[in-house]
């Protein structure tokens, strides 16, 4: 029995052990991976960016744990360029284990802006993120279409109080602001079909800018979405939540996140091949002998 035999008969299992010894190295080396910015994560960028201190971004966390390798990094990286520039938020989670999650997302992120950092060589002095005057988290409701379009009359409507139970009449931000009109864009960053009723029942019938952030088998098939204009901007799995981070120079999971991935895919793709090698010499090989009997 040759090298190649011996490789189409290993067990599995090797296979795998193998792949989280290169997992576990990769994370242990410090190397730097080049992130190429795609231009519909630039256009998300650049749309944050120009907003004027004290607009309204409504970011909705759609999303539920098992999808938070992949979309907690685009939260935390978004959500602090907003408010670093002074941008006021309005969080939604129409999934029903987010909640919880999108609370802790948002302690965490108040914790990282008491530091004073420096981005994109701006200095951002550190400061408290306070509820009700910097971000209002309007928590979870069911039947997330309906809500949708009732968030379109007027938040109040589906959301009389916030998460924590205050009236959004009595948080300071939130006086004068009834509906989508009064805020920026829709941030809507989801693991499932909740994106599908932001596109048609939230942007198609009332025109809001809207942007997504999506796992990675889902990209695909928002692309036409973005070519027709009702989407302006699409991040992309990791990679763009990685490259969301390279633009705000405020590296973080994502970014170690590629780190690990890049040479695991590298492994993946080498098994694959090898893998379809010894099948074509092994059908060759039993052709051949098929021949000489």
């Amino acid at each position: 029995m040759n090298i190649l035999d011996k490789m189409m008969r290993l067990d599995r299992r090797w296979i795998f052990l193998f792949l989280i010894v290169v997992c576990v190295v990769a994370n242990a080396v410090e190397f730097e991976v080049p992130i190429l910015v795609n231009r519909e994560v630039q256009s998300i960028y650049d749309f944050i960016d120009s907003l004027p201190p004290d607009d309204i971004v409504l970011v909705a966390i759609d999303y539920d744990p098992n999808n938070l390798a992949e979309l907690h990094p685009m939260t935390f990286t978004i959500v602090e360029q907003c408010w670093r520039k002074k941008l006021k938020i309005i969080f939604t989670s129409l999934s029903q284990n987010g909640p919880g999650m999108t609370d802790q997302a948002i302690r965490d992120i108040t914790d990282s802006m008491a530091l004073d950092r420096t981005y994109n060589g701006v200095e951002y002095k550190g400061r408290e993120i306070v509820n009700g005057i910097d971000y209002t988290f309007l928590g979870y409701k069911p039947y997330f279409a309906l809500i949708i379009l009732g968030m379109g009359q007027n938040f109040r409507l589906q959301f009389p109080t916030d998460y924590y139970g205050t009236p959004l009449d009595s948080l300071p931000m939130m006086r004068g602001v009834n509906n989508y009109d009064d805020i920026a864009c829709v941030m809507d960053i989801s693991g499932g079909n909740i994106t599908d009723y932001w596109i048609s029942y939230g942007q198609g019938r009332f025109d809001f800018p809207l942007a997504l952030g999506l796992t990675g088998v889902m990209t695909a098939q928002y692309y036409p979405y973005l070519g027709s204009g009702q989407v302006f901007g699409i991040m992309g799995g990791l990679l763009g939540a990685a490259e969301y981070e390279e633009l705000t120079e405020n590296p973080g999971l994502a970014k170690d996140g590629m780190r690990i991935q890049l040479p695991a895919h590298i492994v993946i793709i080498l098994f694959i091949v090898l893998g379809n090698i010894g099948f074509f010499i092994d059908r060759r090989k039993r052709k051949q002998e098929g021949g000489v009997q």
